[in-house]
């Protein structure tokens, strides 16, 4: 029976190994100057090493509050996402990367549609698995269902508004008196027309 030489199967590891290597970020936020990042990065580097990840880059925002949708380190890494450096996120946990459900979900697009997956290890959370989409989904309902939820608040306001007798919306003018022609903007723009050929 013929077998493959020693060397070859060696080799035929260590190509398993390399295709198994995945280019990962880490992400860390820390809501004030006293807290750190430290903790959080010691847990996602363990992480990568458990399973044979390739770290390309830490990004960390120390003392950045999770409401704001524009923070100094998430915006570095997005950039480097769209311009495809790495095919991984690791997060210690979702809330990490966005308190804004609606903020989350829009990160988690991007991601999407760029092929990266996202990993919260602290929640046993990969958004490749079934059961990670299925999390993400329940909170996409749940971002649909505070935007509905706000739309109707509105309208409750401008109805009692309207029955206490206030005006809604922007203030009528001298150019709201009457509905505006199309001819006008043709005149407009033959008048251009004829002090440019002049």
């Amino acid at each position: 029976m013929l077998g493959f030489p020693t060397g070859f199967s060696n080799i035929c590891e260590r190509f398993k190994k390399m295709e198994n290597k995945i280019k990962v970020v880490l992400y860390a936020r820390v809501s004030t100057k006293e807290q750190t990042t430290e903790n959080q990065i010691l847990e996602l580097r363990d992480f990568c090493k458990r399973n044979n990840y390739e770290i390309f880059k830490e990004y960390r925002d120390d003392g950045v509050s999770g409401k704001l949708i524009s923070r100094p380190a998430l915006d570095e890494m997005l950039q480097d996402m769209r311009e495809k450096k790495f095919n991984m996120v690791v997060v210690y946990k979702f809330d990490r990367l966005g308190r804004s459900t609606k903020h989350l979900l829009q990160v988690y697009e991007e991601m999407k549609n760029k092929g990266v997956r996202l990993v919260a290890t602290s929640q046993n959370i990969d958004t490749s698995s079934s059961m990670g989409k299925f999390f993400f989904t329940i909170l996409s309902g749940i971002a649909e269902l505070e935007r509905e939820m706000l739309i109707d608040r509105v309208k409750s306001g401008v109805s009692r508004a309207k029955s206490e007798g206030k005006h809604c919306g922007r203030p009528k003018g001298s150019k709201d008196k009457g509905r505006r022609k199309r001819s006008g903007y043709w005149l407009r723009w033959s008048k251009k027309k004829e002090l440019v050929n002049v």
